[in-house]
This record gives structure tokens, sequence and C-alpha cells, in this order.
């Protein structure tokens, strides 16, 4: 009789868990499986620091004990940067390895190229590494979330407002990028100048696949702009800070906050040539002084020694990698036992204020179902020849 009572529980419990299991696709008793697409290799490799920070950080998450018991499992896959790819790989993690969810894969047009396969599967695509503004469409896309940062366009309003408050009758160049990451600058400005964009800018684009935008600075040097805004990647940031300098051209310049960094544009365009440079802020920059002993970087920099320790801690890509995954923790942490894909995206959108460790003072994480964009103010801040120095208080970009 015993016998038979422990059979049929036994048999209960395994109904259950199959239950369970078609309830929760990715998500065992043990383990949270998820997965992302990274540029490895390819033109972008700068920003594949993103994915070794994310998968570094994850595994001191798992050492600690992970989320509620469970251990995260991330895989990180190549995809060159190339979309074709990032659907092959995307497709390969979701149908073959079962993710529960995408998580930080990197690039506009690539995060395009999945973002209807996604959806329709109620698969959700979270916190992915672009700030472009067609990612916050909750109604048509309501399974895509952008990035931990600012849209583009945000950015793209914030920087026009301070154009027209050191110049109020300032001409403007920018250079951009011809795809929906460098369409988003411009429509930021047109946001602001309104019916005066025609007659107050010139615009200049490149293709990702040029080998350089030189003859496109020279270009907008003759319109005689005295401020510029650029939205390239980081080749094309280093070459437009090189090739503006040796023009002699010194307009108030503006550079997209995604190609910033010492190491993969400052270094090669020449730091002499970059100061002056204008960007915006919403992580702490571990080369900043006045960050040198906060509780944030201190912590960062000891899992940057231990899990990381061939990596360059210049490098600010590692520090929003630690963003990005401190963020997706918090989600699946108050997600709780219910690791749905439906109550994972429940508890993504619902974001009430949560403060990463390496996010300035007064930015916060916040999203709401009407609104996914999570960053929505920002710091400015100058390169001053060494390093990149804050001013001013938070602007936002709404």
């Amino acid at each position: 009789m015993n016998h038979k009572i422990l059979f049929c529980a036994a048999g209960l419990c395994a109904l259950a868990g199959a239950a369970w299991a078609a309830d929760m696709p990715g998500i065992t008793a043990t383990e949270i499986k998820i997965g992302q697409t990274m540029p490895y290799s390819g033109p972008v490799t700068a920003f594949s620091a993103l994915g070794k920070g994310e998968v570094a950080y994850f595994n001191k998450l798992n050492d600690e004990g992970g989320v509620n018991g469970r251990k995260i499992k991330l895989t990180s896959l190549d995809d060159g940067y190339v979309p074709p790819k990032t659907v092959e790989d995307t497709r390969r993690m979701v149908e073959q390895d079962g993710v529960a969810f995408i998580f930080s894969s990197i690039g506009t047009a690539c995060n395009s190229a999945i973002m209807k396969y996604l959806n329709d599967r109620k698969i959700p695509q979270l916190f992915i590494g672009s700030g472009a503004s067609k990612f916050n469409d909750p109604k048509t896309y309501p399974w895509t979330m952008p990035g931990v940062q600012a849209t583009f366009r945000y950015e793209a309003r914030i920087y026009t407002r301070y154009i027209l408050k050191e110049k109020p009758d300032a001409k403007i160049a920018v250079l951009y990028q011809n795809d929906d990451y460098g369409k988003d600058y411009v429509l930021g400005i047109k946001d602001v100048l309104g019916a005066d964009y025609d007659k107050r800018v010139t615009e200049a684009s490149y293709e990702f696949t040029d080998p350089t935008v030189e003859s496109q600075v020279v270009t907008l040097k003759g319109s005689g702009a005295d401020a510029l805004i650029v939205a390239a990647t980081p080749k094309f940031a280093a070459q437009s800070i090189r090739k503006t300098y040796e023009l002699g051209w010194k307009p108030m310049m503006f550079m997209s906050n995604v190609s910033i960094w010492l190491t993969s544009v400052i270094q090669p365009a020449g730091p002499e040539k970059a100061v002056g440079l204008l960007s915006s802020a919403y992580y702490k920059d571990p080369n900043d002084p006045s960050v040198a002993d906060d509780p944030g970087i201190l912590a960062w920099r000891g899992f940057m020694k231990k899990y990381m320790p061939d990596e360059d801690q210049n490098d600010s890509n590692f520090i929003n990698s630690v963003g990005e995954a401190e963020t997706i923790v918090a989600v699946l942490k108050a997600a709780g036992n219910d690791l749905s894909r439906e109550n994972i995206l429940k508890a993504a959108t619902h974001i009430a204020g949560f403060v990463p460790s390496v996010m300035l003072p007064g930015i916060k994480v916040t999203t709401d179902p009407d609104n996914y964009t999570s960053v929505r103010a920002m710091q400015l801040m100058r390169f001053d020849g060494k390093r990149w120095v804050r001013f001013g208080d938070n602007l936002s970009g709404t």
C-alpha cells in the first residue's frame, strides 16, 4: 500500500514537473538558460567586451549561489555583427538550446533582424545592446526592450539643447551611420529644432561598409557649421576625431556615447586630437579620480581582478556590462519563482528606480509598460586630453 502511494506521488510529481517545465522554458530547479549574440569577430569587436563582462559577471554570481538558488547559464555566440548570422544563432539558442530569453545582444541591425521572430514566439528580447528608439515600441513589439541606456534620440536632444544654450545661432553639422542607429540622432535633433532643422543643419552619412568618413568630414567643414554631432561606431568615431583635427576645424563637437572609450576610440585617434570633445554619461568612469574610492567602482575592480585579470580596466565597456547584468539579475529576483516568459517580461517592464552599483548618482533604471526606455537622463562630459570630466546637472532626454 505504501509503495503504491509512493508510486502515485512520484507520478504526480513527474507530471507537475513536466507542466512546470513547459510553462517556463529554459528554467529548471537549478538553472536559468539565457542567450545572446556578440561581435567577437568582425568590424566592431570593441563591443565584444560587453559580452565578455557579462559572462564573467554571471560566473561570479553563480559562485555566490546564483539567483534564488538557480545558476544562470549564458550562451554567448559570435555573430560577427552580421544580421543573418544573428538570426541563425538566435534560432539555434531558442529552438535547440531552449533558452528562456535573449539578453543584451549587440547591434541595432542585428536586433532588428530577430525582433519579429522573437515577438511572434513571445520570447523576451531584453536590454539589448542598442539605444535605437525603434526598440521602445511596447504596442507593436511588447517582447523587445532597449538596453540599460538612454535612447540615441534622447541623447541627440540633450546635445542639441546644449548647443542652443551655448550658441543660440549655431549652425549644426551631423555625421551619422546610415541605419536606424544613426538616423535616431537626426530625429533627436529634429525634435528640438522643429521647422528650423533644414535651415540650420547640414547632414552627411556613411555606410557601415565604407572604408573611411574623411570625405564626409571635409564636406561638413565646408558647410561653415560651428557645432558637430557624430553618431558613429568606434572605428569611424576615431577617424572623425582625427580628420576634424587635421583640417583645423574646431566646432563644438559631440560624440555618441557608445564610441567614447579610451582604448578603442580616443587612443587610436590620438588623445591630443580629442581635447574638448563632448559626450554624455550615465555610468561611472573607472578613470575618473572622483570615483576612485566609490564602493561600486571598488567592487567592480575586485570583480575584474578575480574574474577578468587579463582585461583592460580602462575599458568602460566592462562597466556597462556589469550595469546590464545587475539589472537583469534584479528582474529575475523580482520575478521570484514564477520564471515564465510572461512574468519575466512583467518584471522587466515594471522597474521602479533600480540603481546598478556602477551608475552615476541621481540616475536610475526605470521602466513602465508604456515606456521601455530604462535610462532617461544623462550628464554631459568633456575630454581634457587624459580623461573624461563630467560637468553640470543630470539632463533629461524626454
